[in-house]
Formats: C-alpha cells, structure tokens, sequence
C-alpha cells in the first residue's frame, strides 16, 4: 500500500496539472452487476421467460461476451475479485468468518490495504460512487467509503440478512441497515423499493458529476432472494400471487415471491434504460463504458444450456450474461468468445484512464481492451474455478478440468460440450495432465503471493 500511495500522490498531481479539457477526455466506466442472474436470464442471452429490451439495445449497439466469467460462484467472494482484480483466495477473500459468505457484524473484510478498482481511477481525477450492495465487509474499516468510493447508498450485504430470513432459527440475523455514506439512515428499509432507490441515486451521481470523469458502480441487489419489486412492475402480477403476498406478516413467503422472477426482471431493465437514458441525456454515450454482468449464477433463474446454478464451479455458477457497450469504441453488434474475467475490468479500466495499478502485488486480471477491439485473443492461456477455498476445476483454452482434492474428476471440451454433459477423462490422458501442472504452478504461486484479509476486534452489526 506504501508504493501505491506515493504512485497515488504523483498521478494524482500530474491530474491536478492537466487541462480541464484533458481531463474531461478521460472515458467514463460504468458497471451494472446484478445479484444471482443466470446465463439465459436476457432475452439477447436467449431467454424465453425474460424480455430485456434495454440491455438488448446495449447489446445491439455493443458486444455481448458470451465468454465471460467471475471468479466465485457466491456474492462476496466474487465481488472482492472485481473490486480487486485477484482471485479471491489470494486476497483471503473466499470465506466469510463462519459462513460461505460475510454476514452481519463479521469482523472480517477486504483489507484496507488492498487497492481497489475505484482507487485507482480516484488516482486519475475519477469520481467514484457505489449505489447498491457491497458485501465486502459491514464495519466502518471495510465500507465503500473507506475503499475508495466518494458516494454510497445501499446496504451492506444482501438483502435476505434480515431478521425474516427462513433459517433466523440459525443466524439470528439483526435488522438489515440502509447507509448513506456511512451513516445508518434506515432500519429495515421496504425492500420493494431498493432497485428503484438505488437507480435514482445513480442517476443523480452522473448528473451531478457529468462534467467530471467518473465511475459507477451499480450492483443490484436482486434478483437475489427473496425477490422484491416495486409497486409499477406488480401490475402484471397475478391476483392469486397478489393475495398470497397481502397474507405476509412478519414474515416474507420466499416460495410466492420466486414467481415474481419475470418482474425483477423487468425492473432491473428499466434500472439499466434509466442509466442508459440519463448519458444520453448528458451528451455521454460516446465517453462511457457500461458493462453489464451479474456476480453469479442463478438462485432462481435459469443458466441454459449451461450445467450448475449459485454455488456450483459448472459453467452455469461462474460464466455470466455479459453486455459491454462503449459507441465508436466497441463494435455494434457483436458476439465474443474469448475467455475474459471480472477481474480483468480493474487492469483494463485503469489503461484507459491512464492510471497506475500496483507493482507491489500480484494481480490475477489482463488488459482485454486489445480483445474487446477484436485485435487480440484471450490474454488467459488458464482460468481457475474455486468453491471456497477448494480449487475445483481449471480451464484451458477449450478444455475443462474438474477436480477433486486435487485428482482429476472429470474432463470436458467447452467447444462442443458447453452443458458439460460429456466426460473426456479416459481418452485425453495428456491434457490431463497438463491441467494438473497448471493447478500445481498456480497453488505454488498463491502459497507465496497471497495477501491477508482485513479483521477487526469485536465487530457489531449495524444500527441507527
């Protein structure tokens, strides 16, 4: 962190110096990530169930990455890899304390001393607001706000950490804190409301900063369980569902409200037009980058043709629908294959912003702005799958190996098997073996370039 601060105290005069006309050529970036969106949960993705017409436009006018993958099949690991750019073992991010994820008053987080993605555009002049659901840790050391981020408004972890969850028996879950910053504005807060709330905050951060490079963050908190919409998108609802929804009373009926998939939907399109509107409104589509991608795979909906859902080191727990839009910068409708990771967004963001990223660690993602440009392959000859802490499979150009306390399970060709339903292990003896020694080198790497989370002493949850 020492090197990073001096590069941050020379970046960040060179910025000052410049012109304002410099600094406003500097693109914007923004990301969209919703919570437990499946691989066929777009209609440009080839969902039937869904209609998407807002990312379909953003597909239409950019490149869908039907490649693309986040590096952890649950919320908090997967996110401390996008904030970071390393894989969530290497930054002692894969577990929570007691659970597979951080829950409320953990004293474990992402260590202040990690550099995040909105550290390093904040380096180069960026404005930095998140709007949503962090999940990287709920006591004031681990906030947003002290990893980077001028603004946030949202809730610190998932909205089903709440006292009504169906295992309170277990967790005894507090209530669930809505912050402004790092104040605590609201106990509780209606969930039906949140996508809408978060979304209008968004909006606001661009007008306000509209003269000013920035970067967005939106991580969506649903379609999470259980799935919460506001009162516009109940109108199609039924009045069987309507009904079974009224008899709710200190309780949330988590059953009724997965039929409420279609809706969430719905409304998280209408949060992505609403983005896509107000930089138009502005004058800047053609200086900002929005991407569009989930955290992982789905709870509710659905993942074909991929095999596993949330969870699962299957395609369908880590491979994401993925839309990047960028006018004159990234070709209109397009289609790309090539293995690209969230991790990579941090690496890729900070080249188009001129900025530094740290050369005191070891970061996991690429540059892929030479592929998003149709110039270049997947920087990526490996990608490594982790449940947790275990390393489950690895990939290698076309060829997927799952295994198991470190023996091979099973082999699949992605090419022509993208469901994994067709085990190749008996007769690719070689690839196999070649796998193996990428898992063996990479386990060697992170046993002597892992960095520890951050931990705080008596941690407490959140309250007003």
């Amino acid at each position: 962190m020492r090197f990073f601060a001096a590069t941050l105290l020379v970046v960040s005069t060179l910025v000052i110096g410049c012109s304002p006309d410099k600094t406003q050529q500097l693109p914007n970036f923004v990301i969209i990530m919703t919570d437990d969106q499946g691989y066929a949960d777009l209609s440009c993705f080839g969902g039937q169930h869904v209609y998407t017409p807002n990312i379909d436009r953003m597909a239409a006018e950019g490149m869908k990455l039907t490649s693309f993958y986040v590096a952890a099949p649950l919320c908090t690991p997967s996110r401390a890899a996008l904030m970071t750019g390393s894989y969530p073992k290497r930054v002692d991010m894969a577990y929570g304390t007691n659970f597979v994820v951080l829950l409320a008053g953990d004293g474990k987080g992402l260590n202040p001393e990690e550099v995040t993605m909105a550290e390093v555009l904040k380096s180069a002049g960026y404005k930095t607001g998140i709007f949503g659901k962090w999940h990287l840790g709920d006591q004031p050391a681990f906030l947003p706000t002290r990893q980077g981020f001028d603004e946030f408004f949202g809730i610190p972890y998932s909205h089903d950490i709440h006292p009504y969850h169906p295992r309170q028996d277990h967790f005894n879950f507090p209530s669930l804190p809505l912050l402004d910053g790092e104040e605590v504005i609201e106990m509780d807060p209606d969930a039906d409301y949140l996508t809408r709330r978060v979304t209008e905050r968004a909006v606001k951060f661009i007008e306000k900063n509209k003269a000013h490079p920035f970067f967005l963050y939106i991580p969506e908190p649903i379609p999470h369980k259980p799935l919460h919409v506001s009162p516009p998108f109940m109108e199609s609802v039924s009045d069987a569902i309507r009904d079974k929804l009224k008899e709710e009373n200190n309780s949330i009926d988590y059953e009724t409200r997965d039929k409420l998939f279609r809706q969430a939907i719905d409304e998280i399109d209408w949060s992505v037009g609403q983005i896509l509107d107000s930089l138009k409104k502005h004058g800047l589509d053609e200086k900002t980058l929005v991407i569009f991608t989930s955290d992982n795979g789905p709870a509710v909906g659905r993942a074909d043709p991929l095999r596993g859902r949330k969870g699962s080191t299957f395609e369908g727990g880590m491979r994401e629908p993925t839309v990047i839009r960028w006018p004159g910068k990234i070709p209109s409708g397009a289609v790309n294959d090539e293995l690209m990771t969230a991790m990579d967004l941090l690496p890729t963001f900070a080249k188009l912003a001129g900025a530094e990223i740290p050369s005191d660690r070891v970061l996991d993602g690429k540059d892929i702005w030479p592929v998003l440009t149709g110039k270049s392959k997947s920087p990526h000859e490996v990608f490594f799958y982790h449940k947790a802490n275990e390393l489950a499979a690895v990939r290698s150009g076309k060829w997927k190996l799952h295994v198991k306390d470190g023996s091979p399970e099973a082999l699949y060709d992605l090419e022509t098997d993208i469901s994994e339903s067709q085990n190749r292990l008996e007769n690719h003896e070689s690839v196999t073996k070649r796998l193996l020694v990428y898992i063996e080198t990479f386990q060697q790497d992170l046993a002597q370039n892992s960095r520890p989370a951050g931990f705080v002493d008596n941690p407490k949850p959140l309250s007003k």
